[in-house]
């Protein structure tokens, strides 16, 4: 198996993917211990910070394979190529850019780009997209819009963001949604509290999945 269909088969058992935006990789390290004792190791690195491609690359030289790391927040192809560049796993957007979806296949990087309709998610997934980031719609209306999409779409995988707490996983899990962003939970606090609410999350996917 290849290196982009190894990640994506990854992310799509494990459910769940911490969006994090952080400014050093000293609390970076800290959210990824908390988020690996609680069974969560698929992160999205947000480029709303200027040195998101250093922590990336940093993250994936002190854990290498035990976590899957990408880049968030990326808006056009430069960003992208940068974020190749610092070895991100996989690229995710809040929108659809037809660039960011030539480079991402051009590297054979999975391409996740935010969708609110369903002519933009046809469109993202002609262009190549592996998941449609459902964004903002996830935050806006819950795990509603997974079916929503899927109504018409069944083949089209979900990358929730925002709008998952620690008592609606099910929800979200059987509305048929791929994997879900979860930020604050998942980032907030100290790193025992990380912990805490990344093992309460895991448990529920786990229950469901049994």
């Amino acid at each position: 198996m290849n290196k982009k269909l190894a990640i994506l088969n990854r992310i799509h058992k494990e459910k769940i993917m911490a969006i994090v935006r952080v400014e050093t990789v000293e609390r970076a390290v800290e959210i990824v211990e908390g988020c690996k004792a609680g069974g969560i190791t698929c992160l999205e690195i947000s480029y709303t910070n200027n040195n998101a491609g250093e922590i990336i690359k940093q993250l994936k030289e002190i854990y290498q394979d035990e976590i899957v790391v990408g880049a968030g927040t990326v808006l056009d192809s430069e960003t992208a190529r940068d974020a190749i560049i610092h070895d991100a796993e996989f690229i995710i957007s809040p929108a659809f850019s037809k660039e960011v979806a030539q480079i991402s296949n051009r590297y054979q990087i999975s391409y996740m780009p935010g969708c609110s309709s369903i002519s933009e998610v046809l469109e993202a997934l002609e262009a190549g997209a592996d998941m449609i980031k459902a964004f903002p719609t996830s935050s806006l209306h819950g795990p509603g819009i997974v079916s929503t999409i899927k109504t018409p779409l069944p083949f089209v995988p979900i990358l929730s963001s925002g709008g998952v707490s620690l008592t609606n996983v099910t929800e979200w899990l059987n509305a048929g949604v791929e994997c879900m962003g979860v930020g604050t939970l998942l980032t907030k606090g100290s790193q025992a509290e990380i912990a805490k609410n990344a093992t309460r999350l895991r448990k529920e996917i786990d229950t469901f999945m049994d």
